[in-house]
């Protein structure tokens, strides 16, 4: 595994979050609450924000999907940097990525992102976006990833 040094770029995928951002039906929207002001002529700027975990781009921890899963404090933070391929895949909206969707695509990377297309819109909630198949993920452990 390369360390953090050997990366030749580290690239942002977080969208901008702000109230507008659809969550989970019954989570918890963003919201900010200011204190301070610089703009309203405070000496400095004080806020707080009220939203949920599963906001914008994430990784959901193992407690989140399993009874006996780490949260996310407990996790080596490399899982989650270091080179990534990104595979785009067609599938139809609400179904789920099998093996065969890859089209056999060689795994080149440790980590692995798919570009669905399946969640247009951030500011509006769908519930027949993309997931992956227990069979992609049995895949995908078998390849290192």
């Amino acid at each position: 595994m390369a360390s953090a040094l050997e990366w030749s770029r580290i690239i942002d995928i977080s969208p901008l979050i702000n109230s507008k951002l659809a969550v989970f039906p019954g989570d918890v929207s963003f919201s900010e609450e200011f204190s301070m002001d610089l703009n309203k002529g405070d000496n400095l700027t004080l806020s707080a924000m009220k939203t949920t975990m599963h906001l914008g781009a994430h990784t959901d921890a193992p407690n989140h999907y399993h009874a006996l899963g780490h949260s996310i404090e407990k996790r080596d933070l490399s899982l989650y940097l270091g080179p990534v391929q990104v595979i785009e895949v067609q599938v139809p909206r609400g179904e789920r990525i099998q093996v065969l969707d890859l089209k056999n695509k060689e795994i080149k990377a440790p980590r692995v992102l798919f570009k669905t297309l399946s969640f247009p819109d951030p500011f509006v909630w769908n519930n027949d976006f993309v997931a992956l198949s227990p069979e992609l993920i049995e895949y995908l452990h078998s390849q290192s990833v």
